[in-house]
């Protein structure tokens, strides 16, 4: 197998593993909300995690590739505050999705498909050059897609009471992925530098951080189950500080 297919292949995993939020509608559980707050805390150390110990490091180890290592490390920084600003410009632009439920989930899939394109393309042009860090990224990206499904297809399901629509919602975001590894493939992998790779970490690292701290680990301490989103935080962190040791 090829390293471009491989790194496809990375890509495509990551983006379907949002259907395994769609467990919850087959199953449905009895304590939804339980369910919501792990895995949104889980998600959000996972995150955290990698941005701080896997992309911000290897942001910093491509650009001092050119660079001495202190303006490679102003430059990541750069690159950091703009995912971040990045990530808080779609959060602000879209519309209220507190309303109706279908709308709420179908509004969480457009949300979802904006982001998950980006990691598709950073996921794809990560593994392209470094597999080990591919792998954890694919991880990283993996587990916090899950909580991302349940955002879609238990609304879509609730409000429609079909399975179908709600698999169907979820299908398309987590294929989002895979797409965004197309356009890393056909259009981008022949232009990318050690320069481009590292500010694509830092950026990535930036949408990363604001996901999990402005959105994810927010809502789950909303629900006021404070010892289930603490401890399901810190095993997303311990699971990746484990994972990071073994790739």
């Amino acid at each position: 197998m090829g390293q471009s297919t491989f790194a496809f292949l990375l890509s495509t995993l990551a983006g379907l593993s949002t259907l395994l939020g769609t467990i919850f509608i087959i199953f449905q559980p009895k304590n939804k909300e339980s369910i919501l707050i792990t895995s949104l805390s889980f998600a959000a150390g996972v995150m955290l995690t990698v941005s701080i110990s896997d992309l911000l490091p290897s942001s910093i180890a491509s650009l001092s590739q050119t660079f001495y290592i202190i303006p490679s490390m102003i430059i990541c920084m750069i690159g950091f505050v703009i995912g971040v600003i990045t990530s808080m410009t779609i959060d602000d632009k879209l519309p209220d999705q507190q309303n109706h439920l279908k709308r709420v989930g179908i509004i969480s899939m457009f949300v979802i498909i904006l982001h998950n394109i980006p990691e598709g393309i950073a996921t794809f042009l990560t593994s392209n050059t470094n597999t080990s860090l591919g792998i954890t990224l694919t991880i990283a990206i993996a587990l916090h897609n899950i909580p991302e499904g349940i955002s879609i297809s238990v609304p879509i399901y609730y409000a429609t009471k079909s399975r179908f629509q709600a698999f169907i919602y979820t299908l398309i975001s987590g294929l989002s992925e895979p797409f965004g590894a197309i356009l890393a493939a056909l259009f981008l992998s022949h232009w990318i530098s050690s320069t481009m790779m590292g500010l694509l970490y830092a950026f990535i690292a930036g949408i990363m951080t604001h996901i999990a701290l402005y959105e994810l680990l927010p809502t789950s301490w909303n629900y006021h189950q404070f010892k289930k989103t603490i401890w399901a935080f810190l095993i997303g962190i311990l699971i990746m500080i484990i994972s990071h040791h073994f790739l």
